[in-house]
């Protein structure tokens, strides 16, 4: 399945490499943290590593570590502006729940 890019998620994505002035794409992965045990961790890749898996969406390389690949794969990410807040969302078909504040999840 991999992970994809909704367009807005996309072009975010690409001004923040552009503005930065470097980067070969993003990285996904999860780590262990919150009331519901998961949270998604996004972080710029300057240096590709052996063991990344790299899924290429709307034009921007999404690279997932192994671990982190068995709680996103089939996510697909979006970058949502409502009121004054901003952000990406996951759409993760493996999410069984999550916490009150929406900062972490379950699989």
């Amino acid at each position: 399945m991999g992970v994809s890019l909704t367009e807005k998620a996309a072009l975010h994505v690409g001004e923040y490499l552009k503005n930065r002035g470097k980067g070969v794409g993003i990285r996904l992965a999860v780590k262990t943290t919150g009331c519901s045990g998961l949270m998604y961790v996004l972080e710029p890749v300057d240096a590709v590593q052996p063991e990344d898996v790299v899924f290429s969406s709307q034009g921007v390389d999404v690279y997932v570590d192994p671990k982190s690949l068995v709680y996103v794969d089939g996510t697909e990410m979006d970058y949502v502006k409502q009121g004054l807040n901003e952000g990406f969302e996951f759409k993760n078909p493996n999410v069984q729940g999550q916490c009150g504040c929406g900062e972490s999840f379950t699989v």
